[in-house]
């Protein structure tokens, strides 16, 4: 048998050695390579290069970067399990680097892989425990409904990085999700204390106070950051649009029902149709609605009603309050027919008058209540001051 004489080991371990070296040399040209390509947009170049700065030489810090733009690549191509495959191989190779966890969590999180990504980000906490990595499983956490846990990882990242406002910000968010709405906007009022220009915890606030049903508050908000940041704004006055509730904001002078008149009207003064005894007309009232409506629930006359005013106010009551004639016109309770116009917001309510047998019916139109109790496109019930309308007091 060969033995290897000390002076022998040491060549052999030298030249060991050199060969590690020629092959990081080669790894680091390959890597360099590889992202040149990447940069030119050549992703199906950039990843056989980055297959081979990998492979000369996978325990070194070359590795890990060809590893991370091999996934990149990967994705840009559309290959998203080669991805994951590419990290997945790294941390195989590196297991104590935090970064490659923290890579391929964001990765599934972006895939709506949360169970996935909260294992790769614990992974990542264990390996190195830094506010980047305790954020990114606290927004997973969240993801997957466990908003007591996210709250704990966010409060985790306070104290792991106190001069900055990520921490509360998170901290915000989870309370939001728990509907704890006062104790959330604390924590995003902090989140700007530590730092005035952190637009993003702005429109968070704006969200939270139009949940908490305080629209005004998210109306200021959405002007503030109009200035701040254009992007952001938009996007929370659409939330604040979806969180308003629909009202009825007027009826249009082209609606056939003469809703203006007084009491004691005769019926016969609606159209000279109606002068005839026992004559029945349809009438039309249009309705201006706030935001979009559902058109489903507006045209559902079940969710209409027509009735005399009765609201007790002064000058509100059906015929100012006194007495009804014997004489007064019926009116059916729902209308016959709804059309919505939902490229102009706003409802045709056709309902029925009858005159009486005697020719001689009555009627206050300006004290006529038409109430709807829909929902608008978003979901929302009809705001309860803007529900009704009738003639003498408009919306009510």
């Amino acid at each position: 048998m060969d033995i290897l004489t000390p002076a022998s080991a040491d060549t052999l371990f030298e030249a060991v050695n050199n060969q590690s070296a020629q092959m990081e040399t080669l790894a680091n040209q390959s890597l360099s390579a590889g992202i040149d390509k990447y940069i030119k947009k050549d992703y199906k170049g950039a990843v056989v290069a980055f297959k081979a700065a990998f492979g000369m030489s996978p325990y070194s810090d070359y590795s890990v970067d060809a590893a991370k733009y091999l996934a990149m690549s990967h994705l840009k191509l559309g290959e998203t399990n080669n991805a994951i495959q590419a990290y997945k191989q790294a941390i195989q190779l590196h297991p104590d680097d935090d970064t490659l966890q923290a890579a391929l969590g964001k990765l599934y999180f972006s895939e709506g892989r949360t169970g996935e990504a909260i294992t790769a980000f614990e992974n990542a906490v264990r390996v190195y425990e830094d506010g980047n990595n305790r954020f990114s499983l606290g927004q997973a956490y969240m993801k997957a409904g466990r908003n007591e846990d996210a709250a704990n990882q966010f409060r985790k990242v306070i104290e792991l990085n106190q001069g900055s406002g990520n921490g509360y910000f998170g901290l915000g968010q989870a309370l939001a999700a728990q509907k704890k709405y006062p104790q959330a906007i604390e924590q995003f009022e902090q989140a700007v204390r530590k730092d005035k220009n952190f637009w993003d915890a702005y429109a968070e606030m704006g969200y939270t106070y139009a949940d908490a049903g305080n629209l005004d508050k998210a109306k200021e908000i959405h002007e503030f950051l109009k200035e701040k940041d254009k992007s952001l704004a938009s996007t929370l006055n659409e939330y604040i649009n979806k969180m308003t509730q629909p009202k009825i904001l007027f009826a249009w002078a082209d609606s056939t029902f003469a809703f203006y008149m007084p009491p004691k009207t005769q019926v016969s003064e609606l159209s000279n149709y109606m002068a005839n005894a026992n004559a029945s007309q349809s009438f039309t009232m249009v309705f201006q609605f706030n935001k979009t409506m559902d058109r489903e629930s507006v045209e559902n006359p079940l969710n209409w009603s027509i009735s005399r005013a009765a609201s007790g106010g002064p000058g509100m009551d059906y015929n100012f309050g006194l007495e009804i004639p014997d004489t007064e016109a019926r009116i059916s309770p729902y209308p016959t027919e709804i059309y919505y116009d939902e490229k102009h917001l706003n409802a045709l309510v056709r309902f029925t008058v009858n005159q009486n047998a005697e020719g001689n019916a009555t009627i206050d139109p300006s004290h006529l209540q038409f109430t709807f109790k829909g929902l608008d496109d978003d979901g929302n019930t009809m705001h309860p001051k803007y529900d009704q309308y009738m003639g003498f007091s408009g919306s009510v």
